[in-house]
């Protein structure tokens, strides 16, 4: 009879056993650091947005220092001290900027009082268009709502004798001043974080170059190591540097634009629009789209016809073009060098994480980042991903 046992039974091995136990399946570390890396990024958002009390004035106290730091250099080699240069130009910042803001308080609570009659304005404006483009059968279905209406008042209005007073109520005017007075926690609260702000950057300063050396010192031992961080902090201090004069300079061209232009059209509080558009182009994209609607919502309160409207919000537009397409991308060149989409959606992250201040601080930060990414060999992929 024929052996049929399989030939490692018969060289003496055992044969496998009937249920084998499975290998546990390991994870890849590829896929393990991934993992890490994406609950660290989630933290740090989390952290970022339940924070933001503390990193916004820090943010803020460190572009305005990059800013200021030429000029304080500057007066340091007229050998002023560098701590007394920070406060002499710190206090003259504040004085300037509360002094403009008290020359024209008058025009700016002129122009937000009348912001909710403009409202009104427009609500009626609207409604009459629609009235006009009524066809008979819905004007006909209206004339009979209100007969309705009015019947059923009748029936349900009691009899008014004679001699007694009609007595009708009206609702009191919108007077900023009511709100001003009801905000006092919200505006000291701002005033409080300005001033955080101030003393920040003030730190700072006077501090000079010398967190710049201890960020290089502890960069690592090597020679290597010191000097890509010391030329990452030049990197980022000449592009911040860069970036904030630009705007500063777009955003003061605009202001004076808005207000000529304004002025020779003939609205009112053409100086205060001037001051607004400068301050509400710093925020990208959508400082535009308000100061445009505002001043068009203004030109129809005032002028009262769509032809004058359309010419207040038209000029608008047009300043806003020629800095947005025009006039900014040709000073700012490629000192951000990332791309328009990257720009948008960092510009709507931080905003999202921060607000309004998000919105200002989003493009300073990224460029940071992206160099540092630039310089970093495991992080360059991240660098690429934000350039052009």
């Amino acid at each position: 009879m024929t052996d049929e046992r399989p030939s490692e039974a018969r060289k003496g091995q055992a044969p496998p056993p009937a249920n084998p136990r499975r290998a546990p399946w390991r994870m890849p570390a590829d896929l393990r650091s991934t993992a890490l890396v994406v609950l660290v990024l989630l933290a740090g958002i989390y952290t970022l947005n339940w924070a933001s009390a503390v990193f916004i004035p820090l943010m803020f106290g460190l572009m305005f220092s990059y800013a200021l730091t030429p000029v304080v250099d500057r007066m340091q080699r007229w050998h002023v001290p560098r701590a007394l240069a920070a406060g002499l130009l710190i206090l003259g910042l504040l004085g300037g900027i509360g002094s403009l803001i008290y020359s024209l308080s008058d025009d700016a609570t002129a122009l937000i009082e009348s912001l909710p009659t403009a409202a009104q304005e427009l609500r009626r404006k609207v409604r009459s268009v629609q009235r006009q483009a009524e066809g008979p059968i819905e004007k006909v279905q209206k004339a009979a709502t209100q007969l309705q209406q009015a019947a059923e008042e009748n029936r349900s209005a009691p009899v008014a004798s004679k001699g007694v007073t009609r007595v009708q109520i009206e609702k009191p005017k919108f007077n900023v001043n009511d709100y001003l007075w009801t905000g006092t926690l919200g505006l000291f609260g701002l005033v409080g974080q300005m001033a955080i702000v101030a003393f920040l950057t003030f730190f700072m300063l006077a501090a000079g170059d010398s967190f710049r050396r201890k960020l290089v010192k502890i960069a690592g031992p090597s020679f290597v190591e010191k000097r890509m961080t010391v030329e990452a902090l030049d990197e980022i201090t000449r592009q911040i540097q860069r970036y904030l004069l630009v705007q500063l300079f777009v955003s003061v061209l605009v202001g004076v634009a808005t207000w000529l232009v304004f002025l020779w059209i003939g609205l009112d509080h053409a100086a205060a629009w001037g001051v607004v558009a400068a301050v509400l182009n710093l925020v990208p994209y959508i400082g535009s789209a308000v100061v445009t609607a505002g001043a068009a919502l203004l030109g129809l309160l005032q002028f009262g016809s769509i032809e004058m409207t359309l010419l207040v919000g038209g000029a608008s537009l047009v300043i806003q073009i020629v800095e947005g397409y025009l006039l900014t991308p040709l000073l700012t060149g490629r000192i951000a060098k990332m791309s328009p989409v990257v720009v948008f959606a960092g510009v709507l992250v931080w905003g999202w994480l921060w607000g309004i201040w998000g919105m200002l601080l989003g493009l300073p930060i990224l460029m940071a980042v992206k160099v540092i990414c630039d310089r970093v060999d495991d992080l360059k992929p991240i660098g690429e991903l934000l350039g052009e």
